[in-house]
């Protein structure tokens, strides 16, 4: 499991120049149910993901598809999780 951070850079303002392509990998990564949840770091700071069933090498090439990440809008850190215990409701987490 993944949590990808997307900061904004120095070029932030450009973001909406990009915003439809932007939503449509963040739509990809949720059809290709990599992408588990979606959010914004507050406040005002970027983006984050919660990612799943992805190598981090094939994470690391989906993220680079990013527009905002391919513009310098934004710079992504990938945090790699080894999850061991969870809520039941998050049990498949354990499961890979």
């Amino acid at each position: 499991m993944f949590i990808v951070l997307l900061r904004f850079s120095e070029n932030k303002d450009r973001a909406s120049d990009f915003m439809d392509g932007h939503n449509q990998w963040i739509r990809r990564g949720f059809e290709d149910q990599v992408f588990l949840m979606v959010g914004a770091l507050q406040p005002g700071l970027g983006g984050s993901i919660i990612a799943h069933g992805e190598s981090k090498e094939a994470l690391e090439s989906r993220v680079n598809q990013d527009p905002f990440v391919a513009e310098n809008i934004v710079t992504a850190e990938i945090l790699e999780i080894e999850p061991r215990k969870a809520d039941e409701r998050l049990n498949f987490l354990l499961t890979n």
